[in-house]
Order: C-alpha cells, then sequence, then structure tokens
C-alpha cells in the first residue's frame, strides 16, 4: 500500500464517518455485503465523492466492484486522477 491509498482511505474514513454516518471497521470490509452502504447511502456516497474530491462518476462507468470497500473505492479514486493527468 502506498502512502496515497493510505491518505486516500484515511479520508473515505473520516468522510463515511461524519458525512455518510458509517462506521467501517477495515478499509477491506465489503460495505454492500455487510449492509453498510444502501442504495441511499450510495448516491450520497456519489455526491460526497464529488465533492471532496472533485470526482464527477457518470452512470454509464457505475460498477459496483468499484465501490464495494473502502480500499476499492481509494483505487477507483487514484485511477480517475491518474486518467484526468494524462
Amino acid at each position: 500500500m502506498t502512502m496515497v491509498t493510505d491518505s486516500l482511505q484515511a479520508e473515505l474514513t473520516t468522510l463515511f464517518t461524519k458525512r455518510l454516518g458509517v462506521e467501517v471497521p477495515s478499509p477491506d470490509t465489503d460495505l454492500l455485503a455487510t449492509g453498510r452502504l444502501d442504495s441511499v447511502g450510495f448516491v450520497e456516497l456519489l455526491v460526497q465523492l464529488e465533492k471532496r474530491f472533485g470526482l464527477r462518476v457518470e452512470l454509464d462507468d457505475v460498477e459496483v466492484e468499484h465501490f464495494r470497500s473502502l480500499a476499492a473505492i481509494a483505487a477507483f479514486i487514484t485511477e480517475r486522477r491518474a486518467a484526468r493527468s494524462t
């Protein structure tokens, strides 16, 4: 894991706790299988990702696996940032 990924996961943990009211025990916790992220929470997550990271996620780009855990979301953000800078 890189410092960037660790930093993103820490930011996401804070976002989930403070903005979504969801406690996530570890970066690999399956947010969907554990019921921590439902459809309303998912939409709110997308709003928060746009606000915090400037990350616009189009409906065509929504792939559930990208949002299954904090680790997956951090990887998704990193990929999107890399794609924007090329």
